[in-house]
């Protein structure tokens, strides 16, 4: 079977609700979001995916991915990878789109980038060597990181240009998963946050 890659955005902080872009700075889950985490855990061992056995976790090391995969009960089994970390925002960090557009009418990440901060080409290397891991692996993976390299490594899977990451959102404390479709590389499911409801 050709693998899959599950996808976990990290639980809700202050900054993610606030809208904040939330790069590499240490923003620590809130209750809400240490709660969605719990949930997830759960979905995550009830059938049919009845806790992954045997599937590789690997974790952005940024604590509200970290937090979010030891609360889901995947903490033991996971790796750290600084691959998985979120864009780095540069002079954008903690700011939000409204504070951007202030200074700079019409900017959008994934056509202009961010002074001071990633490039667009460093972020798709990075997303590229994430879907390279996957598709060297004989199983399932489940990753726990970010918005914006999740829906990075989203638009890579895909073989679309990083660009395409603008018009695929993701919430806190979804459920992802990149397969296959007719042998080609497909999205089974996006931003599902069902277990929150339940």
């Amino acid at each position: 079977m050709a693998p899959r890659i599950l996808l976990a955005r990290h639980g809700q902080t202050e900054w993610s609700r606030l809208g904040k872009h939330t790069g590499r700075t240490d923003v620590p889950l809130l209750e809400e979001g240490r709660r969605g985490a719990k949930l997830l855990g759960e979905r995550l061992h009830r059938p049919p995916l009845d806790g992954l056995p045997g599937v590789e976790v690997r974790t952005s090391p940024l604590s509200r991915a970290r937090e979010t995969c030891e609360l889901a009960g995947f903490g033991e089994r996971a790796t750290a990878w600084d691959t998985l970390m979120e864009v780095d925002y540069g002079a954008y960090e903690g700011l939000t789109p409204a504070d951007i557009h202030a200074v700079r009418p019409g900017w959008l990440m994934w056509r202009d980038g961010v002074p001071e901060g990633e490039t667009l080409q460093q972020l798709t290397a990075r997303a590229d060597d994430v879907v390279e891991w996957v598709r060297s692996e004989e199983r399932d993976v489940l990753v726990f990181a970010h918005g914006h390299i999740l829906r990075s490594i989203a638009a890579r899977w895909l073989g679309q240009g990083i660009d395409f990451a603008a018009r695929v959102r993701l919430n806190p404390t979804s459920l992802s998963v990149l397969g296959w479709a007719y042998g080609d590389p497909a999205i089974e499911s996006w931003n599902d946050t069902g277990h929150l409801s339940g």
